[in-house]
């Protein structure tokens, strides 16, 4: 997936999380994670935003995510839609699993 802007997926709310994703030429995938429950979840919570951008075939990006609690789902779905929204693609791929 190629990043052509910035795009940008929830909330601040409890419960949720705000996922910036921009493009970046090289250099892969850096991560700015700031989290309410860090210490207890936020090499999970990195690993599935980096998992899910993996899925996505998107390799270099700056990802800032700010976090108030998501649930793995939410952090997934919050992911997918701004790494859509930075690729200005409405092709989604939904499935189930």
């Amino acid at each position: 997936m190629k990043l052509v802007q910035k795009g940008m997926a929830g909330t601040m709310e409890s419960s949720d999380i705000m996922v910036t994703v921009e493009p970046k030429e090289d250099g892969g995938i850096s991560l700015d994670l700031t989290s309410s429950v860090m210490q207890q979840f936020g090499r999970q919570i990195e690993a599935v935003i980096r998992e899910t951008l993996a899925n996505l075939g998107v390799e270099n990006a700056a990802v800032t995510a700010v976090d108030k609690g998501a649930l793995d789902c939410t952090v997934k779905a919050r992911t997918n839609c701004a790494a859509y929204r930075a690729a200005a693609s409405e092709d989604y791929k939904w499935e189930a699993k």
